[in-house]
């Protein structure tokens, strides 16, 4: 079952459409990698997906788990298992990263049965030391400060924490040094689990050298142009985007 479905869908932002009748599915267990060049439209797909009021749905639908989200508010998508790392984390000044965290978790579960903080930090902590996090991350507010690495590696740490049913991970190599994308891109790989699906958006094949796609899509001026396997990553590595788009014109 496509736990994810994306159908002809068009959105616009100020008056100008930014999607032209974008087509896609993921399921859960599988990695599916969104690639395409700069201003091509893949984060404001993200954007879209999790209903950022400015991206404006004009035609088609958002299909999560065969309920169809297109119209509910982002906390609504959130409660149901959407979620969405940033490419560019904002900073939340005053608010910790734990009371952030616990905070969210919570706001998931019945009101009568909050995680119970020994287990929220015993669980932050495994998390924070796979993700070579130092603890006293928990403690300073969120991204507040942080390199891009650690502002990168605090998405993770959320998705890990939530849990979510997919998750849309928006340009999460960028301005990441080799280091770091690797202990990112090992994060995802353990996180991966039967249970969950994974939309990587990326205009660069390097965090696929480490975490390995069931499918790509490449995407141009606002449409998916080519999908298939591993082979199109390949593809666009040695030949660039031009080649695909040589293809389809």
């Amino acid at each position: 079952m496509n736990e994810l479905q994306i159908k002809d869908l068009h959105v616009e932002v100020e008056g100008k459409e930014i999607l032209k009748g974008v087509s896609l599915d993921v399921s859960k267990g599988e990695v599916v990698a969104l690639m395409g060049p700069n201003g091509a439209g893949k984060s404001s797909l993200g954007c879209a997906l999790l209903g950022h009021p400015a991206y404006k749905v004009t035609a088609g639908q958002i299909i999560l788990e065969g309920e169809d989200v297109t119209k509910l508010p982002t906390n609504e998508r959130a409660k149901k298992g959407l979620f969405l790392s940033f490419q560019y984390p904002s900073e939340v000044p005053g608010v910790s990263m734990a009371n952030f965290l616990r905070t969210a978790i919570n706001s998931r579960r019945d009101k009568k049965n909050p995680i119970p903080v020994a287990e929220f930090i015993k669980q932050l902590k495994e998390i924070m030391k796979m993700l070579k996090m130092d603890e006293s991350f928990m403690h300073r507010y969120l991204n507040e400060g942080f390199s891009g690495g650690e502002k990168k590696r605090a998405e993770i740490l959320q998705m890990a924490m939530l849990k979510p049913g997919m998750a849309i991970l928006d340009e999460t190599d960028s301005g990441l040094d080799v280091d770091s994308l690797k202990v990112v891109a090992e994060g995802i790989n353990k996180l991966m689990n039967p249970g969950m699906g994974i939309l990587l958006i990326t205009h660069y094949q390097r965090i696929l050298n480490y975490i390995k796609p069931n499918k790509v899509y490449v995407m141009m001026n606002g449409k998916i142009v080519k999908s298939g396997g591993a082979e199109l990553v390949h593809q666009i590595e040695s030949q660039g985007y031009e080649s695909i788009k040589a293809i389809t014109q």
